[in-house]
This record gives structure tokens, sequence and C-alpha cells, in this order.
């Protein structure tokens, strides 16, 4: 056992990090404040290069363009059109951490109070990104949940399994997740080709966090329409995109991100976001169409 986990840690020896980073996700923050950064990214999500066709590329979809966004991470059920161009860019993570065992993990702290020996385990320097990336991501485990949400940190399938279980209130569970044919990170056109509604009630999400090893926040997601989207983009990547809907929004914050881009107001329409390939969305199996 101790080998297997040692050729973990060997797997990123040559490198100066040793924890495992995805891209930005908008996802998890709907109850706070959308800062100027939040906002600025979606002006310029893409390096300078690829400017003048993604600009292109917003001039032909109109509805895309106020506030100058290049993209919105947040959109409306209604515009789950077959047939349908938007501009987005590809939802694959990057973020290539493993799951470990329970019985590893469960041998490793994971708490905020033990950051020196976490650190010493995976030969952390203390005084670099990666150091401040392990206390980030147990800070924001550690974060009490707001009323009548339920949340938790797994850091193992196996945990995560059984927190899916405790969530839905079954063991009859099942799993889905974005899938994505093609390298591209550049934002570009899809075009909608098929939408096809799977579920409809309650759901758990999981997305995966910045860590040394796979860790996913998972939370309820509350009333829920659940979709898998098939888009292709204009060089030629195919994405069968999980779409969550939810339906009741009342108690997201006002000034929160999805209301910035959409122009609406908490709990007065169902509001929707993709989900990047390394987030989970958990069924009832018995909801499943």
């Amino acid at each position: 056992m101790e080998n297997d986990f040692g050729e973990l840690k060997q797997d990123k020896s040559d490198t100066k990090e040793k924890v495992y980073y995805g891209l930005h996700q908008h996802g998890i923050l709907v109850f706070n404040v959308a800062t100027e950064d939040e906002i600025r990214e979606l002006k310029r999500e893409i390096p300078n290069v690829h400017l003048q066709q993604v600009t292109q590329a917003s001039s032909d979809n109109s509805d895309l363009q106020d506030n100058n966004f290049l993209y919105k991470p947040y959109f409306l059920e209604k515009d789950l059109e077959k047939g349908k161009v938007i501009n987005f860019p590809s939802l694959k993570n990057k973020n290539e951490a493993p799951f470990l065992p329970r019985q590893f993990v469960e041998s490793i702290p994971f708490s905020s109070d033990k950051i020196s020996e976490i650190l010493n385990h995976f030969s952390i320097n203390r005084n670099t990104k990666d150091a401040q990336t392990i206390k980030e991501t147990i800070k924001f485990c550690e974060a009490t949940a707001r009323k009548g949400q339920k949340q938790n940190c797994a850091t193992s399938l196996e945990s995560m399994i059984d927190f899916s279980v405790f969530m839905l209130g079954t063991n009859n569970v099942q799993a889905i997740a974005t899938e994505v044919q093609g390298e591209n990170q550049m934002l570009q056109k899809y075009t909608i080709k098929e939408v096809e509604q799977v579920a409809d009630g309650v759901n758990m999400v999981c997305h995966k966090l910045n860590y040394a090893y796979a860790v996913h926040f998972c939370h309820g997601g509350g009333r829920t329409k659940t979709f898998v989207v098939t888009m292709i983009g204009v060089d030629g990547t195919k994405v069968k995109a999980v779409s969550i809907c939810h339906k009741d929004t009342s108690l997201w914050n006002p000034k929160g991100l999805p209301f910035v881009v959409l122009h609406v107001k908490p709990g007065t329409t169902p509001i929707c976001h993709f989900l990047q390939d390394d987030q989970i969305a958990f069924l009832p199996f018995e909801e499943a169409y």
C-alpha cells in the first residue's frame, strides 16, 4: 500500500507543483456577491490572440453581447434549444487529480489545525502556491453550511457515494458527467444538436477542488431539472454536457454572478449552468427518463 501511494507522489516529483489544478468554476459560489475579477474574467476569458475570432463569434449572437460578456456561465432553460449557437469555453477542466482509496486518505489529516503535518506528508514547502492552495481548499471545506443546505467534501470515491445515498435517500443512485471529445480550451461557437431531459427533482452535484489528490465539494442542488446537451464546436470538438437548471433560486445572493449576467431576480425563473467534465451529478435512478 505504501508503495502505491509513494508512486502517486512521484508522478509530479519532476515538477514544482504537487497540487492538481483545474480551471475556474463559477458554479459553486452562487451565495456570494459577484466580484469585479469574476465579471472581468467573463470579458477576457481567452488570450488576446483569439480575441478577434471570438468577438466575431459574439457578433453573430446579439443576446450574448450585453455588458460585453464573451460568454455567460449561466443561462435560462429556454436557451437549451436545438440549433441554437452559443459562445462557450471547453468544458474540459484539466484537473487530473486521482481518487485515492478511502484507507489511504483516512490516514492523512484533512483539517486546518493539521496543515503542517499535511504539507510535510506531501513534501510541500509552506511558502509556495501549493501550500496556500492546500490551506484554501481545506478552509473552504470546513466552512459552515448555510441554513437549509447540506454539503460535504468527499476525499474518496467511497465517501462520495456514501454522501450521495444520504443526500438522495436511496441506494438506487446514478451518476452522470459531461463528456468532451477534444482538447481545445479556446472559447468558441458551439451548436446545440440535441437536448435530452434526464431528471426532474432533487440531485447532488460534486465539484472537483484543487488539491494533492481528488477532493470534491458535494452539495444538494435542490429542486432541479437535469439535461444532457449534445453540442459540437466550430473546431469539431464534440460535447455531451450535463446541464443543471435550478428551479428555486430565492436563497441565492441577489448580487451574485447569475443575476449580474442574466438581469433577473432571485426566485423569479430557473437558472441553468453546465458542469465541467470533472464534476459529477448524482440522481435517484427512478427519476431517470
